[in-house]
């Protein structure tokens, strides 16, 4: 599909998350850096593998990614590996999807808010570091944001994911109240992959995440990515992501 990008990959997960193969896409080219601590990867057991997505820390047991990206808690889990390379799986406690969020939106072309809140059971170590939220910039064509997260890096290679990677991007019209449209400035097809949505896009200059990225176009209908890259504003949304922080905060 073109396509929300919530991937089933061939990556070396524990064994609760087996997974299989899918078709992969070329994404952000820059791996590792100082954005990476506000990112952590959430998979989702599936019937026969595991799908995953990327999601942006905003507490050290709270995470935001795209409501798509968001299974029953049971089923999610976030992933990394500690010091030593192993990996540590901890449970999602619940999910909140955004009241506006529409499932089947771009079938039955609807307004759709892609964004969830997860509450993990445990708080992440201090490795991950909460990011901060655009408070509602003025964003006009040609601006360039960071586009980051752990999807796929190469068309048709499952394993190429799990690695953070960030690329940069530029907006694009049609301007909108709640959703950036961005592409590559320089051409070279870079954009949001498979397992990079629920990712943040950051402002250029600092670690402000301005969306969430939900979506993305290839430049031809055999592909999914390096055409546009969609992600859904998160000023817009402060309200609703505020309220349910607070309704967290005992938690």
């Amino acid at each position: 599909m073109k396509a929300r990008l919530f991937l089933i990959a061939t990556l070396a997960l524990p064994a609760l998350f087996a997974a299989v193969s899918t078709r992969a896409l070329v994404g952000p080219a820059n791996e590792h850096g100082p954005l990476e601590p506000h990112v952590a990867m959430l998979l989702s057991r599936q019937p026969g593998g595991a799908a995953f997505c990327s999601a942006v820390v905003l507490r050290s047991n709270v995470l935001l990614t795209a409501a798509h990206c968001a299974s029953t808690a049971t089923d999610a889990r976030v992933f990394f590996r500690d010091g030593a390379g192993a990996p540590v799986l901890i449970e999602v406690a619940a999910f909140i999807r955004h009241p506006e969020y529409a499932p089947n939106a771009i079938r039955d072309r609807k307004r759709s808010i892609d964004l969830a809140l997860a509450l993990t059971s445990t708080a992440l170590p201090a490795r991950f570091k909460p990011a901060t939220l655009d408070q509602g910039r003025v964003i006009a064509v040609g601006d360039r944001f960071r586009v980051a997260g752990y999807g796929l890096s190469r068309e048709g290679i499952g394993v190429s994911g799990g690695v953070f990677r960030w690329g940069e991007i530029a907006a694009r019209a049609p301007l909108s109240s709640v959703l950036l449209w961005s592409d590559d400035p320089s051409q070279n097809g870079l954009g949001a992959c498979s397992g990079d949505s629920g990712g943040p896009i950051f402002d250029r200059n600092d670690d402000v995440v301005v969306a969430i990225t939900d979506w993305s176009t290839g430049p031809d209908k055999r592909t999914h990515c390096g055409g546009l890259t969609q992600g859904a504003l998160v000023a817009p949304q402060r309200a609703w992501i505020d309220a349910t922080l607070d309704s967290w905060r005992a938690r």
